[in-house]
């Protein structure tokens, strides 16, 4: 299959599981980005839980492991699952905005290009069969997955008992949002018990 714009001239529905999967892996159809294209997800069509994010950073683009530095290891805590639980594909899909590191601005990553999204994000999101929770990180895939509202980060946090047990937002676990984490406590106090009884909960069911 060519490294071309796959999306835009085949009917992806034609396409086999692994087809699909090795035609996102290959996309390069954002040849600008500061670090070329090198898509990153995780993705099985029997998987049970959804983790929704941004877009790789950099230290995720050279590795080529989504969640292999410290956003990952608070990730695995808040979600109270190991790395081999974390990284079957059959348990967890990691299908963020955007696959490929998008490059940095000055308040930090730039946004996922939206040119991703429109590719490829309902035809992987579509054959997830065995979906039983979707885990939202962030204010890009929160807008996607959400109702339509604009709404901030905490306020989409915030509404987790109308969300829960299908849907749940949670911040960025990127160390730097402790200062969110300090100023909402009930974030783990209230939440994280909830989160973590609910993916335990599906992972046991299988």
């Amino acid at each position: 299959m060519p490294n071309m714009e796959i999306g835009a001239m085949t009917n992806l529905a034609d396409l086999a599981d692994a087809e699909l999967l090795t035609a996102v892996r290959r996309c390069e159809s954002c040849p600008d980005l500061p670090l070329g294209p090198r898509p990153i997800l995780q993705w099985d069509p029997a998987a049970s839980i959804l983790i929704a994010g941004q877009a790789p950073g950099n230290r995720t683009h050279h590795k080529g492991i989504p969640f292999d530095d410290p956003s990952g290891d608070r990730l695995r805590d808040w979600l109270g699952v190991d790395r081999k639980t974390f990284y079957d594909p059959q348990n967890f899909a990691i299908v963020p905005m955007a696959f490929c590191f998008p490059g940095t601005g000055k308040g930090g990553d730039l946004p996922p290009p939206v040119r991703c999204a429109e590719l490829w994000r309902e035809a992987l999101l579509d054959r997830l069969r065995n979906l039983r929770l979707t885990i939202v990180l962030g204010q890009y895939a929160a807008a996607w997955h959400g109702d339509g509202t604009r709404q901030s980060v905490t306020e989409s946090v915030a509404m987790w008992r109308q969300t829960l047990p299908a849907l749940v937002v949670l911040p960025h676990p990127s160390p730097r949002n402790r200062r969110w984490l300090t100023q909402n406590p009930w974030f783990e106090r209230e939440l994280l018990g909830r989160v973590r009884s609910r993916v335990r909960e599906i992972l046991v069911q299988g």
